[in-house]
């Protein structure tokens, strides 16, 4: 590291100590996260939080352009696609090297995939991999040539290069894994824009500007990771000035700096739903109409509003509008109707028979779920439900969801958060996605039509015949109402006023690469 960037850093750390007293140095880019990070190696990763660090220190084959979770080149120039979707052939960037100066090409690209996927690999023992999976379609890995590799999958797989584009599909050096093996994640090397420069435990991640970026140099000197898991401490530290970047701002905080001239506050609706599962094999649920009933019934817009404070927008469906492509936008949330829903529930000839409603106390992607289950409750109590809350933390929550609700109970909070619009539908609203056949479809929907459009979107290497059947996916099940559609979570960050070109990505994670300090 560089004699100003040691200097710098050691100012930072002061400011650490003290932030009432100090502003953060010029061309360094302070971030608070919610979180120390797990691990920096992109193949051991699991969590948005360490995400957010990954993705400028590395690059994949493909990326989500900017703005969208479309894909686009990035250390491959372009690929080419057998007719029978089981062939991904990839040209790579030629002179791009790794930050410890080693060569990138299809041997590298081999070796990060091999390492994942092949139990005898000689560097497999790295791991855990936890979203290998995300490749699992992957038969093998064949260098054709330095600048040339190609992918043979075992079936076609349409989200092949999404999930490529994802944090697990980021490549690291070969020759950081054959040096540091399980230690690599304290010590990694890829070819981003920003360089790993210092991990001090539970005080912060430094990486410094790459200067020879193959995308361009970054204008930033360096950028400063500090994990603060305490919300109320985050905010208490960007208002003190030692803070340039905050994410996930407690709702109760949001107009506390949108009032304020020195902070700009950032939303974007990201690839995240919010619902209820509904129990389609037994019980009320069991009736379409009784499920479109609690669909009207729930008043979303005030769950939004009110208790989200904003920070989310009400559900349309199935599928996030996060997914442009794919998302179909003339579909329009189930309105506010407590008068249809009762003339409803009278129709179908709902006894009044008491529903079992389980709700978590927290969790991934739950929002404030406490708090939405009882709201949710006195909606559908409103319209002569009644609605027995059962509450479990979240780890106990899911060993009792995820192996279905028969016999126990009749609803169930949930909540997603996907990079294709495949991945939720497929593991949760399929016939073969019952628990008993290991999916996550607790609710026992069945819908033959939804089956056969969500395989054959699955096989389809035409993004725009995919969009087709997946918009088809969501009349249907927008009609079937397996699950009560409530909420599109907007994710948030506050920056200061001195931090340029800063924008969020509706994938969740945090791009830097752009973004200036002067």
């Amino acid at each position: 590291m560089n004699r100003l960037l040691s200097a710098v850093f050691a100012a930072a750390s002061l400011l650490f100590a003290s932030p009432g007293y100090a502003q953060t140095p010029s061309n360094i880019l302070i971030v608070g996260q919610i979180a120390e990070p797990k691990s920096l190696d992109p193949a051991a990763d699991t969590a948005v939080n360490d995400f957010r660090i990954l993705v400028n220190m590395y690059d994949g084959l493909v990326r989500y352009k900017d703005g969208t979770l479309e894909v686009e080149p990035s250390l491959a120039t372009s690929w080419t696609i057998s007719d029978d979707g089981l062939s991904y052939s990839f040209k790579l960037r030629e002179g791009v090297k790794f930050h410890d100066g080693t060569a990138f090409d299809a041997e590298a690209v081999k070796f990060n995939f091999d390492r994942m996927l092949k139990d005898d690999h000689p560097y497999h023992d790295t791991g855990p991999f936890p979203l290998a999976f995300f490749f699992s379609s992957v038969k093998d890995v064949t260098v054709v040539d330095p600048l040339t590799v190609t992918f043979e999958l075992n079936a076609p797989y349409a989200p092949f290069l999404s999930n490529l584009a994802y944090p697990t599909g980021l490549l690291i050096s070969p020759a950081a894994v054959k040096q540091y093996g399980k230690e690599v994640g304290r010590h990694p090397a890829g070819t981003g824009a920003y360089k790993f420069a210092e991990w001090e435990s539970n005080a912060k991640v430094v990486l410094e500007k790459n200067a020879d970026y193959w995308d361009g140099a970054p204008a930033l000197e360096a950028v400063i990771y500090r994990p603060i898991t305490d919300a109320n401490t985050r905010v208490a530290e960007m208002l003190a000035g030692g803070l340039d970047v905050m994410v996930e701002v407690p709702p109760d905080n949001l107009a506390q700096f949108r009032d304020n001239a020195a902070f700009a506050v950032h939303e974007q609706a990201g690839p995240h739903l919010w619902f209820l599962i509904l129990n389609a094999k037994e019980g009320p649920f069991a009736k379409k109409e009784i499920r479109q009933a609690a669909n009207y019934a729930i008043n979303k817009t005030a769950l939004v509003d009110n208790i989200l404070q904003g920070t989310a927008e009400v559900a349309a469906g199935p599928t996030p509008p996060a997914f442009a492509w794919a998302y179909d936008e003339t579909l329009q949330p189930y309105p506010y109707d407590p008068e249809k829903a009762k003339a409803m529930l009278k129709e179908a000839g709902y006894d009044g028979k008491e529903v079992t409603f389980y709700v978590t106390e927290g969790g991934s992607g739950m929002l404030d779920p406490t708090a939405m289950g009882t709201a949710i409750q006195a909606d559908l109590e409103a319209v002569g439900m009644k609605v027995k809350i059962e509450t479990y933390e979240w780890n106990t929550f899911l060993g009792k969801v995820n192996p279905g609700l028969e016999g126990k109970a009749d609803m169930a909070e949930m909540a997603w958060m996907t990079n294709d619009p495949d991945t939720l539908p497929f593991l949760a609203l399929r016939t073969e996605a019952w628990p008993d056949k290991g999916g996550f479809n607790s609710g026992y929907y069945s819908n033959s039509k939804v089956d056969e459009l969500l395989e054959s979107a699955r096989t389809s290497t035409s993004q725009d015949e995919r969009a087709k059947l997946y918009k088809e996916m969501q009349q249907i099940v927008y009609d079937d109402a397996p699950w009560v559609f409530v909420a599109n979570w907007k994710q948030n960050a506050v920056t200061s006023a001195a931090v340029e070109n800063f924008k969020l990505q509706p994938s969740f994670f945090l791009m830097l690469q752009k973004v200036a300090k002067p």
